[in-house]
């Protein structure tokens, strides 16, 4: 199965891919994985991405669609593969569908995890990293046992300026603008299935397992 899974900052996207794309016995695929393989091998693709990086732009969509045709070219790939984070636009979606269609394939289903912006800021704003070892904590769903003090090691926790409830407003606003016409754009095309992403990880999973059985996966 070739899927694609979509869905606002906070849906549980990076979770969810593992765990289907283990289902599925395809590779998960992420454009932040693909970005740093090519920078770290070197490859022609990562040397001009890291150019655009250091100078702090965004890679261009070309730059990128090249380096998700050589990954989705590759061996592991042939049978399947889960996309997670790409692609975030409708002009990457219609790039990725020629580039599907120059390999003699295409999508088979895009999955949006569906969960609303008041629960996002709840999940992101909660979270909490530690400055020695950097585990992840939530105030409310992985509490640390004394409260600004990581388990693991002892050191302060810390909230990220990306966790903070105006940032995270200002993510989702910048979701809606550019990546929610993916819904409308896969909608047309008959391959969306929406999954309600609240509540437990585990019970998101069996809805997204259960919606692929529906289509065959």
């Amino acid at each position: 199965m070739r899927l694609v899974l979509v869905g606002p900052p906070g849906a549980g996207k990076g979770t969810q891919a593992e765990f289907i794309a283990a289902h599925l016995a395809v590779p998960k695929i992420s454009t932040g994985d693909i970005f740093r393989a090519n920078v770290s091998q070197g490859t022609p693709l990562g040397v001009e991405a890291k150019r655009y990086m250091d100078a702090g732009q965004l890679v261009p969509d070309e730059v990128t669609i090249n380096m998700v045709r050589d990954r989705l070219a590759e061996a592991d790939a042939g049978d399947g593969f889960l996309l997670d984070g790409f692609p975030r636009t409708v002009p990457q979606a219609s790039a990725l569908d020629k580039l599907l269609a120059d390999l003699g394939t295409a999508l088979d289903l895009v999955m949006e995890l569906v969960v609303d912006d008041d629960e996002v800021i709840r999940r992101l704003s909660g979270r909490r990293t530690c400055r020695g070892c950097g585990k992840i904590w939530h105030v409310e769903f992985d509490p640390t046992s004394k409260e600004n003090i990581c388990d693991r090691c002892g050191s302060e926790l810390f909230q990220r300026d990306d966790d903070k409830a105006e940032t995270i407003a200002n993510r989702l606003v910048e979701y809606a603008d550019k990546t929610a016409p993916l819904v409308d754009y896969y909608g047309a095309q008959g391959k969306l299935v929406g999954i309600d992403a609240t509540g437990p990880v585990e019970d998101v999973t069996v809805r997204a397992i259960d919606a692929l059985r529906s289509y065959g996966g």
